[in-house]
């Protein structure tokens, strides 16, 4: 099966922050591979803005050595590059003063006020306001234009506000993305096929029927080349207010009137205003440390911050509830860390076993399972329970009925397509399905802040882990006390 590709109009995109770690990897990588998928159109400007003193040239020499290193020639070739390459322009541009605004005007003028412009800021958030100010005081916006802005969308809940203020006094809340790269993921948009278009699920998907459900978000990597925000922030900002969050909703919330960005989001308010305060005996943190034997200064987490005495959390589990009539007395758990034994993102819906068993005690308890994998390896696996095969009586075993995303629905030997790659052209198209609405940014800090403060005022510190574990041992005890435990983390 190939996918459908629809082209879109000419457009500008600038890319602030464009010798940037994330510049490099995701965003034009992406535009790369949408290019050669033959949705970018020729006439579409694409300018690096940066400090760094590149000419166009210079510039693009570097990205034709990244993006060889990015983008498989399967997917593009050689020709298909130099093509790219010659929509790439930079500018040196200083976002807080005034060097390269005007060569900037001058790279986007005449574009036209029905143009589609986008500015992706892939800067920290304290040049959001700069850059924001000087877009207006140069004339460089239009109605058609938009901005994406990147996590981390403040600190706090207070922070969060100022930000959002900060971006409304210079753009309708209809041209801000804030972009969650998990929210582009192929099975992240699936759950709300599988939810809401499928008559099987959404009879089934409540309280009554659904026993519990674990959200995992494991990564193998700790926390080098990022100590120092990762030190003020911690798991908690890092990945539990945002990326878990918005799993937790997608999971969570009502059906919409129709599949509309605004009704989807709505919804997912809803969820969030919906949840309950976290009583500190549900919540477990961690900060990873050496396993017997390991070599290497990213295996200790005080160590690769220089801060032996650190109470920065860099894995968190949690129990929350969800009040309203749907999900009265169904427990979601939610954990992530860093140095785990596998990088592994998963969505694990747990049904409850049947109201009688007709087999008798030696058959076994039988649940179904719906497992919902995010990556690596993107796919739906449902758990039913069938007889084991052979004489002997009637045995039960359960088996799954896999969708692998790769295999079902992609050419052999062809990546499937980035999350960057679905967002960036629904900026461009103007479809905000998949981005956060700034009440829903300020609702989910409201939610945070508090667990983070209880924490902070008892002094907890984090439980020690070993790196290529599985989490602390207080994690298990979350579930345990509930006579329930975590599914394996596998890749």
């Amino acid at each position: 099966m190939v996918s459908r590709v629809i082209p879109v109009e000419p457009f500008d995109l600038v890319v602030f922050g464009a010798t940037g770690d994330l510049a490099q990897r995701k965003i034009l990588p992406a535009l790369f591979r949408r290019f050669c998928a033959g949705q970018i159109p020729a006439g579409t400007r694409i300018i690096g803005a940066a400090r760094s003193g590149f000419s166009t040239s210079d510039y693009r020499e570097k990205l034709s050595s990244d993006l060889k290193q990015q983008v498989s020639e399967q997917i593009c070739d050689v020709d298909a590059l130099a093509k790219f390459l010659q929509l790439v322009t930079y500018v040196p541009l200083d976002a807080t003063g005034e060097m390269g605004w005007s060569a900037l005007c001058e790279r986007i003028s005449g574009a036209g006020a029905d143009r589609v412009q986008v500015f992706y800021f892939s800067v920290g958030p304290t040049l959001f306001g700069p850059l924001a100010e000087r877009l207006h005081s140069y004339g460089l916006t239009n109605a058609e234009t938009r901005i994406v802005v990147e996590k981390p969308f403040g600190h706090d809940l207070a922070s969060a506000r100022d930000l959002n203020r900060t971006l409304a006094s210079h753009f309708e809340e209809g041209q801000i993305y804030r972009i969650d790269h998990y929210l582009g993921k192929e099975t992240v948009q699936n759950l709300m096929a599988v939810r809401f278009g499928n008559m099987l699920f959404e009879p089934l998907w409540n309280s009554q029927y659904v026993d519990h459900i674990q959200i995992t978000v494991a990564e193998t990597v700790g926390v080098m080349g990022r100590e120092d925000y990762y030190e003020r922030s911690g798991a908690m900002r890092d990945m539990m207010q945002n990326h878990l969050m918005q799993l937790l909703c997608l999971i969570a919330m009502e059906p919409p009137a129709k599949f509309d960005p605004d009704a989807v989001r709505d919804e997912k308010l809803k969820v969030i205003r919906a949840l309950d305060p976290v009583e500190p005996y549900h919540i477990v943190r961690g900060q990873y440390a050496p396993a017997t034997g390991a070599i290497g200064r990213d295996q200790n987490y005080r160590e690769t911050v220089e801060n032996q005495r650190s109470s920065t959390e860099s894995y968190i589990a949690l129990k929350a509830h969800i009040s309203n009539w749907r999900w009265a007395g169904t427990p979601f758990y939610l954990r992530t860390g860093k140095r785990l034994k596998a990088r592994s993102s998963v969505i694990n819906v747990m049904f409850k076993d049947a109201p009688h068993s007709i087999f008798g005690e030696e058959a076994g308890r039988h649940a179904n399972h719906l497992k919902i994998r995010l990556q690596p390896n993107e796919g739906i696996t449902l758990s039913v329970t069938i007889k084991e095969p052979g004489p002997g009586g009637m045995r039960l075993m359960d088996v799954p009925l896999d969708m692998s995303f790769a295999e079902a629905l992609g050419p052999k030997g062809i990546d499937p397509a980035d999350a960057y790659e679905r967002l960036i052209m629904d900026v461009v198209r103007g479809n905000q399905t998949l981005f956060m609405r700034g009440d829903e940014v300020e609702a989910a800090w409201g939610w945070t802040d508090p667990i983070i403060a209880g924490w902070q005022a008892r002094g907890d510190v984090p439980k020690p882990y070993e790196s290529g574990s599985t989490g602390p041992g207080d994690a298990d005890l979350l579930l345990r006390r509930d006579q329930r435990e975590w599914r394996g983390i596998n890749p």
